[in-house]
């Protein structure tokens, strides 16, 4: 079993849960896939680790994951939900309008949550949730050459 393998049998197991076969290729894949992966490519990479996999294990996997805390789910607008192994920050993302590459942002100044709203209506703010939208180097190139 490789480090990366034995690293992730520990999260799993200090989240609480069991590890299974299923759970430790959905993890993987969102861990060593690449940062924003729908849940179609964690499939896709899961299946690759195992040979088959339910499309219905891939999303029992990521809403267990997300919910104890291991992955990330955002869903900017328009586009399918993404995960992310970055998890205990406040950070955000900057989302290519044409291609849809994602990115992550760090927050630009201060301690999470970075942003403070005009109005807190009696909440206790936990988290502040920013996608900037743009076109990314790739998409810049081919808008120049058409």
């Amino acid at each position: 079993m490789s480090s990366d393998e034995n690293t992730t049998h520990d999260s799993l197991r200090r989240a609480g849960l069991r590890v299974t076969a299923p759970r430790l290729a959905v993890l993987m894949s969102v861990q060593g896939e690449g940062s924003h992966r729908d849940a179609e490519a964690i499939a896709v990479a899961a299946r690759k680790r195992l040979g088959a996999l339910s499309t219905q294990a891939v999303y029992d996997n990521l809403h267990v994951l997300e919910e104890v805390g291991l992955i990330r789910r955002i869903q900017p607008s328009g586009h399918p939900a993404r995960y992310e192994a970055r998890v205990g920050d406040n950070h955000h993302h900057i989302v290519c309008r044409v291609c849809g590459l994602t990115n992550d942002v760090d927050c630009a100044v201060g301690a999470a949550p970075c942003l403070e709203p005009s109005a807190n209506h009696g909440f206790v703010i936990q988290e502040a949730e920013v996608i900037f939208w743009g076109l990314c180097p790739q998409c810049q190139q081919e808008t120049l050459s058409t």
